[in-house]
This record gives structure tokens, C-alpha cells and sequence, in this order.
């Protein structure tokens, strides 16, 4: 075996990465990220729907018939599930922000309030995204 293929000490192969488990505050950190990349990605969409939801009575009616009729070729169930994924985006990065602004005012780096205030970002996020998203898909 060659010094290529040996695998050194302090190094981390993928099979190692794969079975590591991340604590709670890591996976809010990473979703965190993850949920402003996809607010960025999706940035022209917000920009048109915005556009054509403040711009006139007819665009407006052209806004709410997107959700129902599609964007072109896009069906109507695909703009819902987007403008949910973005809802969970907008939400889940705004608590988390709040989150870190908490512990950056306060100094609280803990590892229980870490763990604490990440349960609080993962259930607020989700259990808010579930009710707007059940607005959204009109079940009240």
C-alpha cells in the first residue's frame, strides 16, 4: 500500500463523515445557511412575485391565479410547494438569526443553551411553516 492510498492519522474519509452526528446547535447552524442560500436562489421569484402582487388590480389577479393555474409550464401545486420551501426559509433563517443575536447580547454559549435554544429554532420553524403552509394549500 502506497502513502496515497494509506489513510493517515487525523484525516476524515467520507464513510467517517457520513456516520458523524452532528449535535443540534450544528444542524441549526447548517440549516441556517442552507435556508439563506435558498432565499438567495430563489430571489427572482420573490422580486416577480412582489412585483406583480403590488402593481395593479389585474396583476394582482395574475399573482393569486399563479398559485392555482401555474407559471407557464410550471403547474400550480409546483408554485405552492416553492413559495412553502421559501416560507420555511424565511422562517426558519429569521429564528435562527434571532437565535444567534440572543447568544451574541447575552453571551450565552453554553452547550445547554446551545442545545435548548436549537430545539426552539427547529420546532418554532416547523410548527410555524405547518400552519402557513396549511393556509396556503387552503385546508382553513
Amino acid at each position: 500500500m502506497t502513502d496515497m492510498t494509506r489513510s493517515r492519522p487525523g484525516t476524515m474519509r467520507l464513510v467517517d463523515a457520513v456516520k458523524y452526528r452532528l449535535p443540534l446547535a450544528g444542524v441549526v447552524s447548517i440549516l441556517h445557511r442552507a435556508s439563506g442560500a435558498i432565499m438567495f436562489g430563489l430571489l427572482p421569484l420573490i422580486i416577480w412575485l412582489f412585483d406583480t402582487s403590488v402593481t395593479s388590480e389585474v396583476s394582482f389577479e395574475v399573482f393569486k391565479s399563479a398559485f392555482v393555474a401555474g407559471i407557464g409550464f410550471v403547474p400550480g401545486w409546483l408554485v405552492k410547494l416553492l413559495a412553502l420551501v421559501l416560507i420555511w426559509a424565511y422562517l426558519h433563517h429569521f429564528i435562527a438569526g434571532v437565535r444567534h443575536l440572543w447568544m451574541d447580547a447575552t453571551h450565552s454559549v453554553t452547550k445547554e443553551f446551545g442545545r435548548q435554544s436549537a430545539v426552539v429554532t427547529l420546532v418554532g420553524s416547523g410548527i410555524l411553516t405547518v400552519a402557513l403552509g396549511a393556509k396556503l394549500f387552503g385546508l382553513f
